[in-house]
């Protein structure tokens, strides 16, 4: 099979990679590089298991030759990034989807776009179901990003209905592990790297926000299950044990035996009080359920993390 991967050089794009070379697939990666590291990737490109085109995916995308799917994994997706290019979010959103939409269709391929989380908003309910349409703010802070998200998702959907294009819609919940950028805002690594540093752990309001986190390697395995399965829509994939923010920092704080205090900030503007996915769908859909804990996946990622900042 051969498959295009946009943000193949991203912290999940990159693991994915790993993933689809580990099984013998024909890729090509398209990113710009904008957040994503060359690095990530190179031992494939080196030994030729990958072939790379650097490129923003908001110009038009060719790519010579058949195509089996297609992969929109290319966002903008950390708070401090989309932050900093606001405009690039959006564009990478809509302009990216519709491209990459373009090129699926142009080649008869399978789709599979990477929605997030964020379409939900700051969600009324809980779990999080595939049915719920979401408690959104359209011109909030985060809304360059969550925004562009439910564009991507209602233009793959009118793919769908009008070009009968094979389309899958993978809503990613909070995912965490290694070739995370350490700077990028979200919460684990912020967490890990100030524990390590003994410096005080910023918790955004009181603390008692939830999140559900899972581990990068159970995310790559429902992408690819998903992309070689027969299922057609929107799917949540994720890990459901949910955590409270003051009992995720306090336990950083423990596996890294670290002297750092917890200081409490302001909540900002549309945070999210809760994250938890109902995975039933994926489980019964793509046969699989996470298998990383979150003692593992910290351990591991924090590990990684002692190294990188020697």
């Amino acid at each position: 099979m051969r498959i295009v991967v946009t943000g193949g050089a991203g912290f999940i794009g990159s693991h994915f990679i790993d993933k689809l070379v580990d099984e013998g697939m024909d890729v090509v990666v398209v990113d710009s590089l904008i957040t994503g590291s060359l690095e990530n990737i190179k031992e494939h490109i080196d030994n030729g298991a990958v072939q790379f085109i650097q490129q923003d995916v908001q110009d038009f995308i060719d790519i010579e030759g058949e195509v089996d799917s297609v992969i929109h994994l290319a966002s903008i997706a950390s708070p401090k990034a989309y932050v900093k290019y606001p405009v690039n979010t959006l564009k990478s959103g809509s302009l990216g989807t519709i491209n990459s939409l373009g090129l699926a269709k142009v080649k008869k391929a399978k789709y599979v776009l990477a929605s997030t989380s964020e379409v939900y908003g700051d969600p009324q309910i809980s779990p999080q179901k595939e049915n719920y349409w979401g408690n959104v703010n359209p011109i909030g802070p985060r809304s360059m990003y969550d925004e562009s998200k439910r564009f991507a998702e209602a233009a793959a959907t009118t793919y769908v209905n009008e070009f009968a294009l094979e389309v899958k819609i993978a809503r990613i919940f909070n995912t965490y592990g290694t070739r995370m950028q350490i700077d990028d805002g979200r919460v684990v690594t912020n967490f890990i790297y100030q524990a390590l540093k003994n410096e005080d752990i910023t918790i955004y309001g009181d603390g008692s926000q939830t999140r559900s986190l899972s581990y990068v390697s159970d995310t790559i395995e429902y992408l690819f299950r998903l992309m070689k399965s027969d299922y057609k829509g929107v799917v949540n994939i994720g890990n459901p044990e949910e955590i409270r923010i003051i009992d995720l920092a306090e336990k950083i704080i423990e596996k890294t035996n670290s002297k750092s205090k917890i200081i409490h900030l302001d909540l900002p503007e549309d945070d999210p009080k809760q994250r938890k996915p109902d995975i039933s769908l994926a489980v019964k859909e793509l046969s699989y359920s996470p298998t990383v804990t979150l003692d593992e996946g910290l351990s591991i990622l924090i590990n990684w993390l002692e190294e990188k900042i020697k």
